[in-house]
């Protein structure tokens, strides 16, 4: 490609930028794929058309290919997101800093999550300083994001995310009522600001040690890997855990100096294990296990590996020792399930001989052990025979206590185990053998995509949990469409009134479309070619008519139904369930928006903790309504619980890509949000009014209709003056359509 042709692929009339242009493209193009190269080019011209002048054009030429070598291509279209959201705010003047600092970002971090946790934490730190008048919905510029990405480039190479986080959050908290102080303590000019970025920086960062680690690898174990740090600054009660999979590690991004051993060498240690796992650890399927006895094979394998490590480096002893944990056997108390208190015994008993415990089975399972490894060569299999014995051996009914014991039994140099393990067969492995596990839906044994995570909103701590809620996609099954005809027929007066409604509604200007099969009118032009052709010996194009589509409406609208458990109720003074309304009322807002050429979606969804948010597709965008859909609906069934703020978001993925003038979310719903991993019920409402907030920033009107006769509260919280109660449930069907008809008129 010469030069002149790359200056003709950017459309930007800066001149400064078009100087550039050529060095940046040819660059870009040593090292993007072909698809990252055309996304890299659009996103410049873009930003161009922005209207923000130069310097973020230039500043995306310049950082944004080496954020790709870092990231993964996938970075250019996150950035480029952020972008966009970031523009339909009031805070323009922020997104050029906000591109030159990207690269030293990339650099500081070397992992794309972490990059989007970086993001997160911009965006919710705008909304937490943009001044807010009572009264006004209007948006405000942020009083200090400007400040705090000048200041970037030069404090994420000193912190971790963690400590950027809580060096950021200090400063919105402490100088909140004060916007010009607010603004010295990011540019770092405070002595607060100073000192609070002092106090952060612990530890060994992980992007300071990734050379040494790497020539760690090389040098002792002749291998490579690589490297995907993870953030602690969000830690849960399930906090993450060090693991190995085509991606790479996965490791924390800081290790603080712990018993003696510096945060380098806790990488080594992790390391070391990891390295032992790839080269001694065969896979082995795990489908016929329960959890307890993988707990205790990973027990004995880590063991394993950890002694023909260190048979070949005996310095890993003294690292690995000083890390492990060495618990007093009478710690777990009574009534607690205490089998990682006993694992943890076991382990160490496993590893180091002076281990003092004086349990006969412990004794036992040590000298079984190690007379698998006094054999010529042991294997993972024998160590999977040994956990099965153990468990066997050991196991008490309080192994099954909620009251599980923690205290002293984290290995935290070690992986969690996966490379081990083998599954044949999806389905709840994650349950144990001995307890009933719930009957699956039909589509649950079928192949199901991976989940598509997203963030749920902390009020406690006003920030967002990234990646803390799996929604799962499935398709609805399907049952006898004929049920939803004769819905259709039952409301065949409501239908022929909504009829006359619909006629007024429909666009009444039309567009022609040539080059049909099947059509009103013969295009002339078209049939003589077809006649010539056909005469010439030459196969005639059949398209020779013409005909007319309506224009002068554009509209999307996703139609997102509340399947949760309650839906079974019946209502006071109805002979039918909730669910069975909602049915009807979907079938027959369904005829209409087909009948009036909108596109549309319908979809329902329901949670079983924040792991298992099932989205189902019930009509697509692409789809017509007719008796595939309709057999969906037909088979619509409720269960599990109601998180709102996922689904909604999810939804609202799909709708977001659809080109429409205006894109409308109609929720159905018949309570608050709720689900039975969330004691707070607070949290999951004020997770579904941050979702709704985010959308409508997307350009999403959101409105609920709701079942409920007390929602007066939380729904008003959530949706503001953007919902509709329906006391009369029997009246849905009509109520429901009339009120799509009055938003879309």
């Amino acid at each position: 490609m010469n030069t002149s042709q790359s200056v003709e692929m950017l459309s930007c009339g800066f001149q400064s930028v078009q100087r550039i242009f050529p060095d940046c493209h040819a660059y870009a193009a040593r090292i993007l794929s072909v698809k990252a190269l055309a996304v890299y080019v659009a996103g410049a011209e873009q930003i161009c058309r922005m209207g923000r002048g130069e310097a973020p054009v230039l500043a995306f030429l310049e950082e944004m290919p080496g954020v790709a070598t870092l990231l993964g291509d996938a970075a250019i279209d996150t950035v480029l997101t952020f972008v966009q959201r970031l523009t339909r705010t009031p805070n323009g003047r922020a997104l050029a800093p906000l591109l030159q600092g990207m690269g030293s970002v990339a650099r500081a971090y070397e992992s794309l999550e972490l990059l989007r946790e970086y993001l997160h934490l911009l965006w919710h730190t705008m909304q937490r300083t943009s001044p807010k008048v009572h009264g006004l919905d209007k948006m405000y510029p942020s009083e200090c994001l400007v400040e705090l990405l000048v200041s970037i480039p030069q404090v994420v190479p000193l912190l971790s995310f963690s400590g950027l986080s809580r060096w950021v959050e200090y400063g919105v908290r402490a100088h909140f009522a004060d916007p010009d102080r607010q603004r010295d303590y990011f540019l770092l000019a405070t002595p607060d600001s100073r000192a609070v970025l002092q106090r952060e920086r612990h530890g060994t960062l992980f992007v300071d040690a990734e050379r040494r680690l790497d020539l760690y690898l090389a040098g002792l174990w002749q291998s490579e890997m690589r490297f995907v740090p993870y953030s602690l600054a969000y830690d849960t009660l399930r906090k993450p855990v060090p693991y190995f999979d085509a991606q790479g590690l996965h490791l924390p991004e800081v290790y603080d100096d712990r018993v003696g051993v510096r945060g380098i060498d806790r990488y080594r240690a992790l390391l070391a294990h990891v390295s032992a796992h790839k080269l001694w650890t065969q896979r082995i399927v795990a489908d016929n296990l329960s959890p307890f006895q993988r707990m205790a094979a990973e027990t004995f394998e880590d063991a394993r590996v950890e002694y023909l490590a260190r048979q070949r480096y005996p310095g890993l002893r003294d690292a690995w020792q000083r890390l492990h944990p060495h618990p007093d056997p009478q710690a777990c108390p009574p009534g607690h399930a205490c089998i990682r208190h006993r694992l943890t015994l076991l382990s160490y008993a496993l590893s180091y001989p002076d281990h003092g415990y004086q349990d006969t089975v412990l004794l036992d399972f040590v000298s079984r052990f190690h007379a698998c490894l006094a054999q010529k060569e042991s294997t993972t299999a024998e160590m999977a025979e040994l956990g099965v014995a153990w468990v066997a051996k050991t196991r008490v009914a309080d192994d099954f206590s909620p009251k599980v014991w923690f205290d002293d039994t984290v290995i935290d140099y070690r992986d969690d185990n996966r490379l081990m393990w083998q599954f044949i067969e999806e389905g709840d492995e994650e349950e144990q053998d001995e307890k009933p596990k719930p009957t699956p839906h039909a589509d649950e044994t079928g192949q199901r995509l991976p989940p598509r995570l997203y963030a749920e909103w902390d009020y406690v701590s006003e920030q967002y949990r990234p990646d803390w809620v799996s929604v799962y996609e499935h398709l609805h099954p399907a049952a006898d469409a004929g049920k939803i005809d004769h819905v259709l027929d039952k409301h065949r007066l409501l239908s022929r009134q909504l009829k006359r409604l619909i006629d007024q509604l429909k666009p009444q200007n039309k567009v022609r479309q040539r080059y049909q099969e099947e059509g009103t009118d013969l295009d002339l032009d078209v049939a003589i070619r077809a006649l010539t052709d056909y005469r010439s010996g030459v196969i005639p194009d059949p398209r020779v008519n013409f005909g007319h589509r309506h224009d002068g409406r554009n509209i999307a609208v996703s139609l997102l139904l509340d399947l949760s458990a309650s839906l079974n109720d019946v209502p006071t003074g109805s002979a039918q369930s909730k669910l069975m309304l909602s049915q009807e009322a979907i079938s027959l807002l369904g005829w209409a928006i087909a009948a009036l050429g909108d596109k549309y979606a319908i979809s329902g969804f329901h949670s079983n903790t924040r792991h298992d948010v099932r989205f189902w597709h019930i009509k697509g965008y692409s789809e017509t309504w007719g008796d595939t859909v309709k057999a969906r609906l037909a088979a619509m069934e409720a269960g599990y619980s109601t998180r709102m703020g996922a689904a909604m978001r999810h939804a609202a993925h799909y709708l977001a890509h659809q080109q429409a003038e205006r894109r409308i979310l109609l929720l159905l719903t018949d309570g608050e949000p709720a689900d039975i991993d969330s004691s707070d019920a607070r949290v999951l409402i004020e997770d579904a009014r941050m979702a709704v907030r985010e959308l409508a920033a997307k350009g999403i009107a959101v409105w609920c209709v709701s079942l409920d006769p007390h929602a007066g509260d939380y729904v008003q919280d959530i949706f503001g003056k953007y919902h509709t109660i329906i006391d009369h449930v029997a009246r849905l069907p009509e109520q429901m359509t009339r009120l799509f008809m009055t938003l879309t008129r």
